[in-house]
């Protein structure tokens, strides 16, 4: 953002203000401002745009860079309605939670689609950019490491890429040791009479839960009432389709990575395909998924 940016606000207004602007232009748009556009003001556009800077000369590579960009802000966008659905799980206010957490669904389908710009990718499109990248791999992402150990996803080793920028590094040993959304809700199911063994509500946090069978049989008997004023089956629904999505994220992400280089080492040093299976295999929220067995 540049100087003048900085200096501008984004001046607040009001809908009758609104409407008396309209009824002074007949309706057509306002054209000419004494400051930086509004929405540059408010949207920082100008800052947004100076973000890409490929390392080539490949046409290709501007699409793999933006929607690269596109995707981190979509991990954030996701974390922070997660982030919010905690809170509010944690006041026990589960009505509330809902819709933070239906919104994190609806933005990774947003995320989900962002893999579309990139179908175009062959080995050989790849192959004319991907030496200049060095060592840079999605798997150093600190925001997308971030989802993961929000969603319970947690392993300690995954932080050790960010140890040279020290705020990025504790904000992710802090995400890591507090209770992922998934211990969140198993807390709800235990405040709301369900039993739930303490050693599951008072544990090391920044080590991944193993499925439990008591969380399945709550979540079982939660689904055998199927009335409307059921919070609990709706938030299990909720996070049903976080799961879900999530896992079309991780299902799409093979799928590009198969298409743009088979089955090549990673740049950032793992096997690639090889790895991201593995990562597939590890269920997001578990129990909600092996009590459908016994509904």
């Amino acid at each position: 953002m540049d100087k003048a940016h900085q200096k501008v606000k984004v001046r607040p207004t009001t809908a009758r203000r609104r409407a008396e602007r309209a009824a002074a232009t007949g309706g057509a748009p306002i054209l000419d401002f004494a400051t930086p556009t509004p929405y540059d003001l408010y949207v920082r556009t100008n800052t947004l745009h100076r973000l890409q800077h490929p390392l080539t000369d490949d046409p290709g590579e501007m699409s793999f860079l933006v929607i690269s960009q596109i995707m981190e802000l979509y991990f954030k966008l996701v974390d922070f309605e997660l982030r919010d659905a905690q809170r509010l799980l944690r006041a026990d206010d589960l009505w509330a939670a809902l819709a933070p957490l239906r919104r994190a669904a609806l933005h990774l389908e947003g995320l989900n689609g962002s893999w579309q710009g990139l179908r175009w990718m062959t080995p050989a499109d790849f192959n004319r950019f991907r030496d200049q990248l060095g060592e840079a791999s999605g798997m150093q992402s600190a925001m997308y490491r971030h989802l993961e150990f929000r969603l319970g996803l947690k392993t300690a080793s995954l932080t050790r890429p960010h140890r040279k920028q020290p705020e990025q590094h504790q904000a992710l040993l802090n995400t890591l040791s507090e209770p992922s959304i998934w211990d969140d809700a198993i807390a709800v199911l235990a405040r709301h009479g369900h039993d739930i063994p303490r050693e599951l509500l008072e544990r090391d946090f920044s080590v991944e839960h193993q499925p439990h069978p008591a969380v399945e049989a709550a979540w079982t008997e939660v689904y055998r009432d199927g009335g409307p004023g059921n919070l609990l089956r709706l938030l299990g629904e909720a996070l049903t389709e976080v799961a879900e999505r999530f896992g079309e994220w991780r299902y799409r992400h093979l799928s590009a990575v198969r298409r743009a280089m088979g089955a090549k080492a990673g740049s950032g040093g793992s096997e690639g395909i090889g790895w991201l299976e593995r990562s597939m295999a590890r269920t997001v929220f578990p129990e909600l998924w092996s009590a459908r067995t016994h509904m």
